[in-house]
């Protein structure tokens, strides 16, 4: 569930091509449509809730689901409806609260903000907020590693069993914290030096949705994605004049010509 990026490198694309990758049978229900490219994003258009609802509907009541993965949501009403429908489906749920593009652009009005504290949030599995969406959320700043504690605590008191606080925008090795207030898992990446990295967001929370829907458990699933968008940004795709996407096949395509 999650906006339409016309570069390929984000939303629902990135959302398909993670679970294509990982083996798993990825369905859609698009919120919203972007015009976007590497450069950032020109446009941005809110799809009606009928039209949300009823994508929904026709996936779940048919098909079923094993896991359900929430990005751009765009207004309050859309993320009220959506967190209405993932309450009722008996299935682990990955919020990743998508609030700004990697360019910096407002995907997320400010008054959605507390349909997303207090309807969203309460309804996750795992919660995948970035530092950003960190202080966007709950007005807490982080600026080094040793702060990461208390973000995950601000986010985990609006109701999520588990939170995976990205600290990816600090200095230093790819760092992040898993927790679900009791249990911590630190992971560790080594940090790519490339242009590489617009989608990574989208492209995380559909990889430990992806894991979740195979049945492993919510560290488990968290930490083969990590190691999955590490070798997605080490392989990168250099396509367009700005931040172009991850390879989401990178493991797809190693040894062949």
């Amino acid at each position: 569930m999650a906006g339409s990026d016309s570069g390929g490198g984000a939303g629902i694309q990135a959302d398909l091509k993670t679970m294509l990758a990982l083996g798993v049978h990825g369905m859609s229900v698009l919120t919203a449509v972007t015009a976007q490219n590497s450069l950032g994003v020109q446009g941005a258009w809110e799809l009606p809730v009928a039209a949300v609802r009823s994508q929904y509907r026709s996936v779940v009541d048919d098909i079923g689901v094993q896991a359900v993965k929430t990005g751009m949501l765009a207004s309050a009403e859309l993320v009220e409806t959506v967190a209405e429908l993932i309450a009722g489906t008996d299935a682990p749920v990955v919020v990743d609260p998508v609030g700004v593009s990697k360019h910096g652009d407002p995907l997320l009005a400010a008054s959605a903000l507390d349909s997303v504290r207090t309807r969203l949030l309460p309804a996750a599995t795992v919660a995948t907020p970035n530092l950003d969406e960190v202080a966007q959320l709950t007005g807490v700043r982080v600026e080094s590693e040793d702060q990461l504690r208390a973000a995950a605590a601000a986010v985990l008191a609006y109701g999520p069993r588990w939170v995976l606080i990205k600290g990816g925008h600090l200095p230093g090795d790819a760092v992040d914290l898993l927790t679900d207030g009791v249990e911590e898992h630190w992971l560790r990446a080594p940090r790519y030096d490339n242009r590489h990295t617009h989608g990574t967001g989208c492209t995380l929370a559909s990889a430990i949705a992806s894991y979740l829907a195979m049945g492993r458990s919510v560290p488990e699933a968290v930490r083969a994605a990590k190691a999955y968008v590490t070798g997605a940004i080490a392989a990168g795709f250099a396509l367009g004049a700005g931040i172009g996407p991850v390879d989401h096949g990178w493991d797809l395509t190693r040894g062949t010509s």
